[in-house]
């Protein structure tokens, strides 16, 4: 890691960051391992410092933008990534979520919405010939075909409006805020990586085409629709990034604007691929809580009011009224914070939850009406049961 540490704060000086986006300035921004944090661009390191080295604590945990000492940070667990261009370009794309949080952008979606959100038939086989179109629209090199393409795109989503209300407007939220980092870190892996720019652009549009996770992962699969928006507002309305961030449209809203004239979309044929799709979907869902489930180990349920203060939007599965998160969760429980990195699932609703379940290598000390749970902490409980190799703390 120490190898990349001084070529970082060269590479993520201010003037570079602008040729990414008119404008981008760095935030504070910290690179991570499970020791160590190395903290750059920070208000609290003095003048001459190029990095501080701090020990890893529980406020560094996936790659993300905290409020680190209440400045904005961004944070990347370098472990994570094996090139200079990853990390890199990973980083960028952390840095302007935190250029977006300088700025007051306000434009984000309700995940409650996407945790909840249907997959049915028409939507899927709708969504995923959308999302063709659009791929073709990227790397079309024919402008009239190009336009083409994007207005089967958009006849597409005006039909999907139709069916989808709230749920569209999430997908189009999410587009807005995570499609120009991934634009961002698109440009910073194209620079650093050393593959040409056509086949960076056709690396990431890839993940438009992938049926399979872009229904099982409805976020993550908007991350490449929004950066194929960004690519393609930039050769029909070459301007519009210089007051994207001050505007309430999104970016479908601006692509939208572009086209002259769509042919509206009739009622469509159910594919037996996206029977398929579904079929797999619904069935990786729930053996993601089988497998959980299944484990060896012991099996410790903790009921009461907890309330989630933090969660990775990206690693949550859903499953008849049960959240998986397959990352990590902070709780917070008798006015207590806990930071339960591992694994979790949650009952209830997204933040308000009445029982989580965790999966424990020990067994919990039991101390009176506390429970001493390694890697977690103390908690205090009124009852405690215990039946072989299951836990209830309540």
């Amino acid at each position: 890691m120490n190898i990349y540490l001084d070529r970082i704060v060269q590479d993520l000086g201010n003037l570079n960051l602008s040729i990414y986006w008119s404008g981008f300035q760095s935030v504070a921004y910290a690179l991570y391992d499970k020791n160590d944090v190395y903290l750059f661009n920070h208000p609290r390191m003095t003048k001459n410092q190029k990095y501080q080295i701090l020990k890893w604590d529980k406020q560094f945990i996936g790659c993300t933008i905290i409020l680190y000492d209440d400045y904005p940070t961004a944070i990347v667990n370098f472990e994570l990534y094996e090139d200079y261009a990853s990390i890199y370009s990973i980083l960028v794309h952390e840095l302007f979520h935190g250029y977006q949080y300088v700025k007051g952008e306000k434009r984000f979606p309700n995940e409650i919405v996407g945790i909840t959100y249907p997959l049915t038939k028409e939507n899927v086989e709708l969504r995923n010939k959308e999302r063709s179109s659009l791929y073709c629209a990227l790397l079309e090199n024919n402008r009239m075909k190009k336009k083409q393409y994007l207005n089967t795109f958009i006849a597409l989503r005006e039909k999907r409006a139709a069916i989808m209300n709230n749920y569209l407007l999430y997908e189009n939220l999410v587009e807005t805020i995570e499609g120009p980092a991934w634009y961002v870190e698109l440009k910073a892996y194209s620079e650093k990586s050393p593959l040409d720019h056509n086949s960076v652009l056709e690396k990431y549009g890839q993940h438009l085409i992938d049926k399979y996770n872009s229904t099982l992962d409805i976020r993550r699969s908007c991350y490449s629709s929004g950066l194929a928006m960004c690519v393609l507002l930039d050769e029909f309305s070459p301007g519009w990034k210089e007051h994207f961030l001050g505007n309430e449209e999104t970016l479908y809203d601006l692509l939208k604007q572009l086209s002259k004239g769509f042919v509206k979309i009739d009622d469509v044929e159910i594919s037996p691929e996206t029977e398929e799709v579904i079929s797999a979907a619904k069935n990786n869902r729930r053996k993601a809580f089988e497998s959980f489930e299944q484990q060896k180990g012991i099996h410790l349920f903790i009921e009461g009011e907890i309330t989630a203060k933090s969660f990775d939007p990206m690693n949550i599965v859903p499953f008849e009224e049960r959240l998986l998160h397959k990352n990590f969760i902070m709780v917070s429980m008798n006015k207590e914070d806990y930071l339960l990195q591992q694994p979790v699932i949650t009952y209830g609703g997204l933040q308000n939850i009445n029982k989580l379940h965790l999966l424990l290598k020990n067994t919990p000390i039991e101390n009176g009406e506390y429970l001493t749970i390694e890697g977690v902490g103390i908690i205090k409980g009124r009852r405690f049961e215990k039946q072989k190799n299951t836990l209830v703390l309540g």
